[in-house]
């Protein structure tokens, strides 16, 4: 099956589409141009197809290429039959590839080959042909001392060697014996003596075995990470390992080559050849290859958990074009402060000392009410880091003490603000600001825009992943990137106010590109309208064709220039206003008119149904936002640390990251709760993501608080009871749920092992 029937079927779409859009991938077209704006030629794949595709496409482009290399290789050794080559053309992964090539692979001068060139081969072939001869009578014939086979020992060890390179190299076995170890094995991770105190991060994996098949990914990456650091200890476990007892691999490995025990002189010797090539060839090699293909499945889920909960922080909720004040809260070094206009142009700053040891409270709300007047601030930004409640308690008193301001306080995370403080963007955007002060600005502008601000920050840094530092680095990049490039897409930027670093992550633009359009923008003055993008050096016409879509000119005299209508399609708008004789400032936002009109009727050979389909709705409502309306989480007031926190309160809080095994949920007190995913719902969860996402407004009631260890357990589910032992939802088995209540836990019971365990692996997770 070629390439394009392939990835057709594994996406379950037609091939005709995979062909069309890897045509337009070849060609240079961008992921979100193609799902946009080609919708006619690829049969409307949507982004996430597209991502998938891309995907596939890469690895099998390369599988292709290290296939035709192996072909080549045992062509020129003069060893390629048609059969193995036809079993080569249909081998559908790199590892059933790396198989097949074993054989012909070349490796150093092994124990095996060093016996062939003795000329043992005839020796080790008439015994595994013929077991009825004797091993010691046929061995006599070929000892030759200078050949280093000096007794019968010697020949019977060589010969034993050269039939065991060849049962470990027989393709089909390993094949048998992956399936079979994938289903059967047990992950065993157990401590390195004498590791208990440096390990006991790890202590929960100190003796853990579970199915090898069903290993969550953050359990396999927790245990990889125990290993790498050399406290834990990871193999593979299957069948009967007691001495003298024969392992289920030794025998599927005897039944492939048909070596059985019948009482022949020479079944004792082969039984021990099945024996060493397990023991010494197989387990070993499989065992590697299956714990390298684990962490690379855990580390796809790893990424996808990152790449989900980064889409829907980029996507959070815009406050909108509104003065605000960014505060940045400190207790020492003070808070720092800066202001930003509408447009999130960097207006004044300070630092003031409303805590200890300065205690300023008074000094403090005069000098913030000072700037807010001056400034005319709708919005209060506060960072969520070090004494953000006390700085928070700050803003409340300021917000009563100038009611006339009507000013709203919002708490947001100042996830990476630190980092892009000290980037050479920021430097370069703020040359003559104190570093401690451009984090007050990233607070305030992520607030009224977290996309436009949030991709000046390497994602990594922004702490929505988990294992984000085990996984390749190389994988984690591309898929982010992928994230970041679909979010500011989607939501397109206004080409005059946008930065640079937002100008590089839209469709066909670089850093290159986006610096020259803020230079020619600095130069000119605003872009009039999107055919000016063309005057800017090095944007030619094929990056015009993937950029104009996404780019907004908001005081273009064209109102489409305002729209997602790309400019090729303009044609189309000027067909539909023509045809009801309307002029077009009239025509958009006509929604009576827009939504009676046929879209079948404006389609011609180049502009088909789904692309006027979209034009229509973009006339209805130009420019529209996907992300949702702006809300905030209401923090308790009283309940600023762990201290504070009794179990049953119910608080509001924001979700602040999703996992495999539950949610995050800041509640305001400096240390985000874990949900359960047994704890997210009444009904049985399969995956968290289902119920919550990043950025959610959420209920929690608080069900254990372990002030020592800085955990919080939380529920979503208002019926449980802290403190009494629960069983799980109906649906998925047992997960450690909460749904019925039995008996009560005694009022001195120790910390819940379960949920220590999980939150073992949140903070192994978040490092």
């Amino acid at each position: 099956m070629d390439i394009n029937n392939r990835i057709a079927e594994e996406l379950g779409v037609r091939p005709q589409q995979v062909a069309a859009a890897v045509t337009l991938l070849d060609e240079g077209s961008t992921v979100p141009f193609i799902a946009r704006y080609r919708k006619e030629v690829t049969g409307s794949l949507d982004d996430t197809q597209l991502r998938n595709l891309e995907e596939r496409l890469r690895y099998l482009r390369e599988l292709n290429d290290r296939r035709a290399a192996i072909l080549a290789s045992i062509e020129e050794q003069g060893k390629l039959t048609p059969e193995l080559a036809r079993v080569i053309a249909e081998a559908d992964t790199k590892t059933r590839l790396e198989d097949l090539y074993l054989p012909y692979k070349q490796k150093r001068r092994t124990k095996g080959q060093i016996a062939l060139e003795a000329g043992l081969g005839e020796l080790a072939d008439s015994l595994f042909a013929d077991p009825a001869l004797d091993p010691e009578a046929e061995a006599a014939r070929f000892v030759d001392a200078e050949k280093g086979f000096a007794d019968s020992k010697a020949v019977l060890d060589g010969a034993k060697y050269i039939l065991m390179e060849r049962f470990a190299e027989d393709a089909t076995l390993l094949e048998r014996l992956r399936g079979f170890l994938k289903q059967e094995a047990t992950l065993s991770a157990r401590l390195v003596a004498g590791k208990e105190q440096e390990g006991a991060k790890f202590s929960d994996y100190f003796e853990h075995d579970e199915p090898f098949k069903s290993v969550p990914s953050h359990r396999a990456l927790a245990i990889f990470r125990g290993r790498n650091e050399g406290v834990l200890s990871a193999s593979l476990k299957v069948g009967d390992e007691a001495p003298g007892s024969q392992h289920p691999g030794e025998g599927m490995v005897a039944e492939r080559f048909g070596v059985r025990s019948a009482g022949r002189p020479a079944d004792k010797w082969l039984a021990e050849v099945v024996r060493w090539t397990w023991k010494v060839k197989l387990y070993t090699h499989l065992e590697t290859d299956l714990l390298g293909e684990l962490r690379e499945q855990a580390e796809a889920e790893a990424i996808g958990v990152f790449a989900r909960n980064l889409h829907d922080l980029l996507l959070a909720a815009p406050a909108g074009p509104r003065a605000t004040l960014g505060l940045d809260p400190g207790l020492r070094t003070g808070v720092k402060v800066a202001v930003v206009d509408a447009t999130g142009k960097l207006l004044d700053t300070a630092t003031v000392y409303p805590h200890a040891p300065r205690n300023d409270w008074d000094g403090t709300l005069a000098t913030l009410g000072r700037l807010c007047a001056r400034h005319e601030v709708d919005l209060i930004a506060i960072g969520n880091g070090t004494a953000s409640r006390e700085t928070d308690k700050l803003a409340a008193d300021l917000i009563k003490k100038y009611p006339a301001l009507k000013m709203t306080k919002i708490m947001v995370s100042e996830a990476g603000a630190s980092v892009y403080s000290a980037s050479e963007l920021a430097a370069r955007e703020f040359p003559g600001l104190d570093v401690s002060l451009r984090g007050a600005v990233s607070i305030a502008r992520r607030l009224q825009d977290p996309l436009a601000e949030l991709v000046k920050i390497d994602p990594k840094s922004i702490g929505v992943g988990q294992y984000q530092h085990d996984v390749s680095q190389l994988k984690l990049a591309r898929s982010l990137d992928a994230v970041v490039e679909d979010c500011v897409n989607a939501v397109g930027v206004d080409v005059n106010m946008a930065s640079a670093a937002l100008l590089a992550r839209i469709s066909g633009l670089n850093a290159t590109l986006a610096q020259n359009i803020v230079s020619y923008r600095d130069a000119n003055g605003a872009f009039r309208s999107r055919s000016e993008l063309k005057k800017v050096p090095r944007l030619g016409d094929k990056t015009f064709e993937q950029a104009a879509g996404f780019l907004r000119v908001m005081n273009s005299d064209n109102p489409l220039d305002r729209s997602g209508v790309h400019p090729e399609a303009y044609p189309v708008v000027k067909r539909i206003a023509e045809s009801n004789d309307r002029d077009l400032r009239s025509l958009i936002g006509d929604s009576a008119l827009l939504r009676r009109l046929d879209p079948a009727r404006f389609t011609d050979e180049t502009f088909g149904l789904p692309t006027v389909t979209d034009i229509l709705k973009e006339l209805d409502k130009p420019g529209r936002d996907p992300r949702p309306e702006f809300k905030t989480a209401a923090f308790q007031e009283g309940i600023e640390k762990l201290s504070d926190l009794q179990p049953g309160m119910v608080l509001e809080g924001v979700v602040t990251n999703v996992t495999n095994f539950g949610a995050f949920v800041d509640i305001g007190v400096h240390q985000d709760g874990l949900v359960h995913i047994s704890a997210l719902s009444e009904k049985f969860v399969k995956d968290p993501y289902e119920v919550v996402k990043a950025g959610d407004i959420v209920k929690v009631k608080v069900m254990e608080v372990d002030i020592p260890r800085n955990r919080v357990g939380l529920s979503m589910r208002m019926s449980d009871t802290p403190g009494e032992k629960v069983e799980a939802p109906r649906g998925g088995g047992k997960r450690g749920g909460q749904a019925k209540p039995a008996r009560p836990a005694p009022a001195t019971a120790p910390a819940n092992p379960a949920m220590a365990a999980l939150f073992a692996n949140a903070r192994q997770m978040r490092k």
